[in-house]
């Protein structure tokens, strides 16, 4: 039992080791060589984990081997267009400004209630608010919408005021990120406390505090409703 226990904790470091090295890319949008080389990668870890006869180096050097493998093909992607398209396929517009594209839906094998489902993800109801739609390499839906559709946005009704920043997360459940204050630079731990008095709480006490470059703050204690507000 306790052989099985460390073979495990070895390829599942071995794994974690190789899922960094490709990518964060590996954790989310997926090419489709990509998709194959991470089953191929979860189906050689598994068989040393179960069978002990079979010697460790057994499932760690073909994860290693595939990783190789994944290298050469993300350098010739980036090398050679050709390559790309032929190991990724292209691009496909599913609605175009004839509306829906069947043929080009049925190479997909995708059935209108997939595009349907994928557009109500964009927060598109209706297709006739769409001008076009592309399935990209990776399986996504990009929309375009049609004029009458667009978000209007600040700008559009000429309305002035500061530009959104990224808040800096100051406080993370009952914890002071140092990192995060540092960039942040306006504060050091003395005035977070300090800040933290006014609202009679203690650094453990807060789950959220997040302030950007516009002192806009967020403040959200465990047990208490929310606090927004601008700091002087």
């Amino acid at each position: 039992m306790l052989i099985i226990f460390v073979r495990c904790i070895i390829i599942y470091v071995a794994l974690l080791v190789v899922m960094r090295l490709m990518g964060k890319r590996q954790l989310g949008e997926l090419q489709p060589f990509e998709f194959v080389i991470t089953l191929i990668i979860a189906d050689v870890a598994s068989i040393p984990m179960q069978d002990t006869a079979i010697p460790i180096l057994h499932g760690i050097i073909p994860i290693f081997t595939i990783f190789i493998v994944h290298l050469l093909i993300s350098k010739l992607n980036f090398k050679s267009i050709r390559f790309r398209k032929l190991i990724d396929g292209k691009p496909t517009i599913i609605i175009n400004k004839n509306g829906l594209d069947y043929k080009a839906m049925k190479s997909l094998n995708m059935h209108i209630n997939d595009l349907m489902e994928s557009l109500r993800g964009q927060g598109y109801f209706n297709l006739k608010d769409v001008q076009m739609a592309i399935v990209e390499t990776n399986g996504t839906l990009s929309v375009l919408p049609k004029f009458s559709a667009t978000e209007v946005t600040n700008n559009d009704l000429k309305i002035e005021g500061n530009e959104n920043c990224m808040p800096y997360n100051i406080i993370l459940e009952g914890k002071i990120m140092a990192e995060t204050l540092k960039k942040y630079g306006k504060m050091d731990k003395a005035d977070i406390k300090k800040l933290l008095k006014k609202y009679k709480l203690k650094v453990k006490q807060v789950y959220l505090l997040s302030i950007d470059d516009n002192n806009e703050m967020f403040l959200q204690p465990f047990k208490s409703p929310s606090i927004s507000e601008v700091l002087e």
